[in-house]
């Protein structure tokens, strides 16, 4: 169980909704997560009960069916999601697609959206990379040709979180091949669009109850009042939202690591070899006493960049510094954990098993670490 007694990121208010997640994903999530590993899939009914909960798109405007909170309460889910061995795509709601309409959706697409999206009614999805591109979002080739009052999609898209699940998706897409980055726009497409097409639920080394998904668009049309704000301004949108995406898989790696060292913990004070508990060797008790300091350092840090963010002064670099510095040390804290498990933690009934599968695409999704240490140079 994560200790919070320590943490200067939360208040007491903090603290009470903490509580109540909690307890919402002991009653709903726990006793169902091994069927949506098994599934590749979270169920909807998981996403109305966390819409229910208020666990959903808590930083949305009331104006809009949210709570109004800051961004805090989206990090006490990510945490104990995280802590929980889910998977499930809810972070990605919470803290990237809703932001995105949140911002600069038009009134109409504000009120048409984030009421559902807050209720779980609707789940959102975002479609950037593809087969050809992975963190080079100018290279894009899906396109966006305006005829009249209407967009015409074409292209393909992968690695996209919640596919299966999705009822809207927001899809980057040149309007204007010719001019790059500046060409690029964001456009929402309801999934019972013609034309639109899911692809397979990927078969993934982790994550296995996040569906991630292949989405195709051919001949795709919506009205040009289905873009997210200005036309060509996509990437410019997508670069400003970056701080917040990278803060949000900063936390989740945290608590992540944070539960990997407290099952191996849990577990060499429980077994023995050669008459003792495997606590008691020396090697144990080092390796344990560098995965706690290594923590310790992450919580405070962590800390100060959840803090910073919702005062409006995280930067995009150390949003970068944060993601890369975080998601390296889940790698190093799950590995290990798992080498105290012993041969048990390449057994997938242990939760150690899934914590270091998971782990390793955080290094990747988001930006890859390599493109981390690249933004945070162009700061130096």
């Amino acid at each position: 169980m994560l200790d919070m007694s320590a943490r200067f990121a939360f208040d007491e208010d903090h603290a009470l909704f903490r509580d109540s997640v909690r307890k919402m994903l002991e009653r709903e999530l726990l006793p169902n997560l091994d069927r949506f590993e098994e599934e590749g899939i979270v169920s909807r009914q998981f996403w109305l009960a966390c819409g229910e909960a208020g666990m959903l798109c808590p930083n949305v405007s009331p104006d809009y069916g949210g709570l109004g909170l800051d961004f805090g309460y989206n990090a006490v889910i990510d945490e104990e999601l995280a802590y929980a061995g889910s998977s499930a795509g809810v972070p990605l709601q919470n803290d990237i697609t809703a932001e995105y309409v949140q911002s600069y959706g038009s009134e109409e697409q504000k009120r048409r959206y984030l009421p559902k999206m807050v209720s779980g009614e609707c789940i959102s999805a975002i479609a950037m990379t593809e087969p050809a591109t992975g963190s080079d979002l100018q290279a894009i080739r899906t396109t966006a040709r305006r005829v009249g009052d209407r967009y015409v999609i074409n292209g393909a898209k992968t690695y996209v979180t919640n596919g299966q699940n999705a009822d809207v998706v927001i899809v980057a897409a040149k309007t204007d091949p010719g001019l790059g980055a500046r060409g690029l726009s964001l456009i929402l497409v309801d999934a019972d669009t013609p034309g639109f097409a899911r692809g397979r639920n990927l078969d993934k080394i982790g994550l296995w109850s996040a569906d991630t998904s292949e989405l195709f668009f051919n001949d795709v049309e919506v009205p040009v009042a289905n873009r997210l704000g200005e036309e060509g301004r996509g990437f410019a949108y997508l670069m400003s939202q970056l701080p917040q995406e990278r803060l949000s898989i900063a936390t989740s790696a945290q608590a992540a690591a944070q539960r990997a060292f407290d099952e191996a913990l849990a577990f060499v004070k429980d077994r023995t070899a050669f008459g003792q508990p495997i606590f008691e060797f020396q090697n144990t008790k080092f390796t344990l006493a560098d995965m706690k300091s290594q923590l310790q350092v992450g919580w405070a840090h962590l800390d100060w960049a959840i803090r910073r963010h919702i005062a409006g002064a995280l930067t995009t670099a150390e949003a970068s510094a944060a993601k890369q510095w975080h998601s390296d040390m889940q790698g190093r804290i799950t590995d290990m954990a798992l080498q105290l498990h012993g041969g048990a933690g390449y057994m997938n009934e242990y939760l150690i098993a899934r914590l270091w599968r998971d782990a390793r695409v955080t290094r990747i999704f988001g930006g890859t670490n390599e493109i981390m240490k690249e933004v945070v140079s162009r700061s130096l």
